[in-house]
């Protein structure tokens, strides 16, 4: 088990900061910083809240620093549909739902989906039965081959994208489950993970369904200053039409009650 001084510095080493500057930007003495690193001052929960701060430390993680120094967890885990969650619930279903008719859907950081709005449901047609099993993943939903990876034009460059993401993430906050899944799904075609990404804020995805082609591209929603971890992790994705032909499947008149394919 790691002191609350050891995980500090291995936070720090992965934000690639030195001491000085860890220090600066919390307004301490970098020999302070070095004190609690070592183990040799032990620091006040506001101490490690401040450095975890500015370290951009997940709020998950920050409940870890706490017990690691045996403080109580300052950070509540809450299911989204708890009462105490419900405005929070009830904004993300209304941002799902203001964006029909096109896509959009809520993920937590294992890329699970929370909630989804009724556009993605044609999509849905013909996806194995078990990948269907919640918690519905989104990345295994798209890049197995039993669910929408055949339909997928440019399947190398969303896995590009994926694997620029996931790998991110990971940097930032390991977890086993989320290296499972990018060892299943992104480790075996690390090939594609040098093709070109031109921009990571409109990621594009071109679906071919039948003889018609779906081009979309989708951006990333979060919640700007949580308090709870389970808010801190939701991330909305949303998707647009790239083009008229593509816009015209979604709005017209039995748009989401049927396949693409047809």
């Amino acid at each position: 088990m790691y002191t609350v001084g050891e995980l500090l510095r291995q936070w720090r080493h992965r934000r690639r900061l030195s001491q000085l500057d860890l220090a600066i930007a919390a307004d301490v003495s970098a020999r302070h910083v070095s004190l609690v690193e070592t183990g040799k001052s032990h620091p006040s929960a506001e101490m490690i809240l401040r450095l975890a701060e500015q370290l951009d430390v997940p709020l998950r993680e920050r409940n870890r620093l706490l017990l690691a120094a045996g403080f109580a967890p300052r950070y509540a885990e809450r299911p989204l549909d708890q009462k105490a969650l419900s405005a929070a619930w009830g904004a993300i279903e209304w941002v799902l739902r203001a964006h029909e008719p096109y896509p959009a859907l809520a993920i937590d950081r294992r890329w699970n989906i929370v909630m989804s709005n009724r556009a993605i449901d044609p999509f849905l047609a013909g996806i194995a039965p078990d990948l269907l099993v919640p918690p519905i993943n989104m990345v295994r939903l798209g890049l197995d081959p039993r669910g929408l990876a055949p339909h997928i034009v440019n399947l190398a460059q969303v896995r590009a994208l994926l694997h620029i993401r996931i790998t991110r993430q990971l940097a930032t906050a390991p977890d086993p489950e989320l290296t499972t899944l990018y060892e299943e799904l992104l480790a075996p075609h690390s090939g594609d993970a040098s093709q070109p990404v031109e921009s990571e804020v409109a990621i594009p995805m071109i679906f071919r369904f039948g003889g018609r082609e779906l081009r979309l591209f989708s951006t990333t929603t979060t919640f700007g200053t949580p308090m709870d971890i389970t808010l801190d992790e939701v991330a909305i994705e949303s998707y647009y039409p790239t083009d008229a032909e593509s816009a015209a499947y979604f709005t017209s008149p039995d748009a989401g009650r049927k396949p693409p394919a047809l």
